[in-house]
């Protein structure tokens, strides 16, 4: 495909842009250095990497750890790119980087060992050590404490994906792993201001889902030491701080402004939203192409190119939810989009630094999130529950309309208790009836060929749907979701002695699919809530 000089140039500018101010300023009260991301330090040696694919996965080149500096990089690069004759990209890159390593490190399974063993022999897999310190402008930003990573691609700690790992961990009686977990996330919020998307310096526009304080919680129940609790009060605020910047800026003329965005009745609820208007250093070629779509449809390319940014900060990347036409990628409309999940999963947020503070004794902080709390319960009735559908479903701020995209986000009020009695049970009457299916329930009802989507089912999705429908005590729906679900995740590693991110929940002959990657091997999140729901229900067939 070829592409214009306009946008060609509008790529080589945004890519130059630096990050945020306030995560630079934290960054340097707390004395961590940080390096550029890859787009910004390799600038033409990137964008020719990236849009040539030299590598089949866009990630692959935003992981590598330079063998010298930078500057001496890009300076062998101008030199070479400046002679004349054949320039070999593909021996540059493997003269001057070391390629991240393969996943798995050799591992292999063993077919005689029980879905439970083959787990537990993948925990010391999937640790990576402490970081002592950034590693020669490397993207990857430095934790203090060993981690758990995903598997596969995903090299790194990744948000979302740990809370559900933690579950795993806790039923393998790792508590020390699961505190390490959340000591990092402390120290992220302590460092650059909020936790990011993982730990890599390209993901420092955005977060994901933020399940910190569940993570405390879980951790302080399970250790039995509300100190845990008290703690990370601090962090805990932090990371509310950061969703809710901008807040006081809202008007009736301007209701949204970076995650805020004001309602119509003037009450605060929250979008996604990444602070980056350019591709993505790590799906950098899928963005250009998808961009140049849409503007040669009429759209706005920093504005498209924020909408992506900010579906990956939802999680789910990508989902029929985020198209204004439930089809294509290039009608993307994320930021206009109030989610049902952000919103409850901040709702809890709200509960545990009310709860928190009360347990420390400022009556006065606990008061005043109760008081958040109850306006934003409200909220989350009043405009993302569709009495028409019978679900909680995603609300466009911009027209003040629900956008008819039915998913599992219906649930996740119901997890944090926020749905009345009469919602939760309509929900539940409708989830059986439009998504209970042989392998458990899929993301959406749409089939799209988006990896969240229709038919894949991913294993976070099915927890939050387990825990809501035992919350208001749809105990057989909740069991038989679980339990077709493990049932799924045993057949699949019968076949092929593997967990791997996300199951075909339609036909289970099949694998999922869909996506900007192949279905990926590990893997942690399907590894906790596979444990988790075999504790739930330990005489499930």
């Amino acid at each position: 495909m070829k592409y214009s000089f306009l946008l060609f140039l509008l790529f080589f500018f945004a890519c130059k842009q630096d990050p945020p101010l306030d995560q630079i300023e934290s960054a340097q009260q707390a004395d961590v250095e940080i390096p550029q991301p890859p787009n910004e330090l390799y600038g033409p040696l990137f964008r020719q990497i990236q849009m040539g694919r030299l590598f089949p996965d866009g990630k692959t080149f935003v992981d590598v750890v330079p063998k010298v500096s930078p500057d001496s990089i890009m300076r062998a690069y101008e030199t070479a790119t400046n002679k004349t004759g054949f320039f070999d990209l593909e021996l540059f890159v493997h003269e001057h980087f070391d390629l991240p390593p393969k996943p798995a490190g050799g591992f292999q399974s063993d077919p005689d060992r029980s879905i439970v063993e083959h787990i537990n022999s993948l925990w010391p897999v999937l640790t990576r050590q402490a970081d002592d310190e950034a590693d020669n402008a490397s993207s990857l930003i430095p934790l203090p404490n060993d981690y758990i990573v995903p598997g596969g691609r995903f090299r790194e700690i990744y948000y979302w994906d740990s809370y559900f790992t933690m579950l795993g961990l806790i039923e393998s009686g790792q508590l020390d792993m699961a505190e390490n977990m959340v000591d990092n996330f402390a120290y992220l919020i302590e460092t650059v201001g909020f936790i990011p998307n993982g730990n890599r310096n390209y993901y420092l526009t955005r977060s994901q889902p933020p399940f910190f304080s569940m993570m405390v919680e879980l951790l302080a129940i399970e250790k039995g030491d509300q100190e845990i609790m008290l703690k990370n009060l601090p962090a805990m605020e932090a990371e509310y701080r950061w969703w809710m910047l901008g807040e006081d800026e809202l008007t009736e003329a301007n209701p949204a402004n970076l995650h805020c965005v004001r309602m119509p009745d003037g009450s605060m609820l929250n979008r996604y939203y990444d602070r980056g208007d350019y591709p993505r250093a790590e799906s950098y070629k899928e963005d250009v192409e998808t961009i140049e779509e849409a503007v040669s449809r009429g759209r706005d390319a920093a504005t498209v190119a924020r909408h992506i940014r900010s579906g990956a900060e939802s999680g789910w990347d990508y989902s029929s939810r985020w198209f204004a036409d439930g089809q294509n990628m290039h009608t993307i409309e994320t930021t206009d989009i109030v989610p049902p999940d952000l919103n409850s999963l901040l709702l809890e947020l709200e509960l545990n630094l009310e709860l928190g503070y009360d347990m420390y004794g400022d009556t006065e902080k606990s008061a005043e999130y109760k008081r958040r709390y109850e306006i934003r319960k409200e909220s989350i009735n009043k405009y993302l529950y569709n009495s028409e559908s019978g679900y909680y479903e995603d609300f466009r701020w911009s027209d003040t309309t629900h956008t008819g995209r039915i998913s599992l986000a219906s649930l996740f009020p119901l997890a944090v208790r926020a749905a009345g009695e009469e919602q939760a049970a309509t929900v539940a009457v409708n989830i059986e009836r439009d998504f209970l299916s042989p392998g458990g329930l899929p993301a959406t009802l749409s089939e799209t060929g988006q990896q969240w989507d229709a038919p894949n089912g991913w294993p976070n999705l099915q927890y939050m749907a387990v825990l809501g429908l035992q919350n208001y005590g749809e105990s057989e729906l909740a069991r038989q979701i679980a339990t077709r679900w493990m049932a799924n995740n045993e057949r699949v590693y019968e076949n092929v002695n593997k967990m791997v991110e996300k199951y075909n929940v339609y036909d289970l002959s099949l694998e999922a699919g869909g996506g900007e990657y192949p279905v990926q091997d590990g893997f942690g999140w399907s590894n906790g809530v596979y444990l988790a729901f075999k504790a739930m229900y330990p005489d499930a067939e």
